[in-house]
């Protein structure tokens, strides 16, 4: 294969890759919806579905963060969700009157204030839980159909977007490559002091991936993934 062919295969797969990602956006999009349609199924409180009914996917997620953090304050929420406390505080307003979260103050400081969730709340955070039990196990089996070396390739190249900024490339190359030479350094004063403990062979690199990936809750990918929606796939006309 010639220098030209090899080109013209890699820019066909950048594409691809690219289009992929786009319509990634719009599956994560659907399984926002395709979430809250499954509370409402699986809802055996009439007042409980009708309440997910008129709640936003972005409610219904502040809700769980304040079911699985309470007693917690808006500044908190927002660092969750990184969003302003703007948005926040409009969102636990409309919570608040839907009653399944409640607002209360310190005895030493009335200008914070916590959330926490109701009976209503608290049940419709257990349904969440349940669903996102049965996501989990399902991303698990997804998962296990991969090699190592594909998951390995998959988690480095994710961990890359979240170090690259599209707007300032060269900045984002900068902090990673400045990342590569000081892990490059230590392995060189672990190699020279005889400290080689943090010094991984690619196997062993390999099985730490798969713990990790184990380990992932589906509560924390569903940020991740709102995360990764919300700064990469999203339009900004700015």
């Amino acid at each position: 294969m010639n220098n030209t062919t090899q080109k013209q295969n890699k820019e066909y797969l950048i594409k691809e890759v690219w289009e992929t990602a786009k319509d990634l956006q719009y599956k994560i999009q659907s399984e926002d919806d395709e979430e809250k349609q499954w509370l409402i199924q699986n809802s055996t409180n009439l007042v409980v579905t009708e309440l997910i009914k008129e709640m936003t996917v972005l409610m219904l997620h502040v809700l769980d963060a304040i079911g699985r953090l309470e007693p917690v304050n808006g500044i908190t929420i927002s660092k969750q969700f990184r969003i302003s406390r703007g948005s926040i505080s409009k969102i636990t307003r409309k919570l608040v009157e839907k009653e399944v979260i409640i607002m209360e103050t310190l005895p030493d400081n009335k200008k914070e204030i916590l959330f926490r969730t109701t009976p209503l709340g608290k049940e419709i955070c257990k349904l969440h839980l349940d669903l996102h039990q049965q996501i989990d196990s399902e991303i698990n089996r997804f998962l296990q159909q991969y090699t190592e070396d594909e998951l390995g390739t998959t988690l480095k190249v994710l961990s890359d977007v979240l170090n690259t900024s599209w707007i300032y490339p060269a900045t984002s190359e900068e902090k990673i490559k400045d990342s590569q030479e000081e892990v490059q350094t230590n392995e060189r004063e672990e190699l020279d002091t005889g400290k080689v403990s943090h010094s991984y062979s690619v196997a062993e690199e390999r099985n730490e991936i798969m713990e990790m990936l184990n380990k992932l809750e589906s509560l924390n990918l569903k940020k991740a993934k709102t995360i990764l929606n919300e700064i990469f796939f999203s339009d900004y006309n700015e």
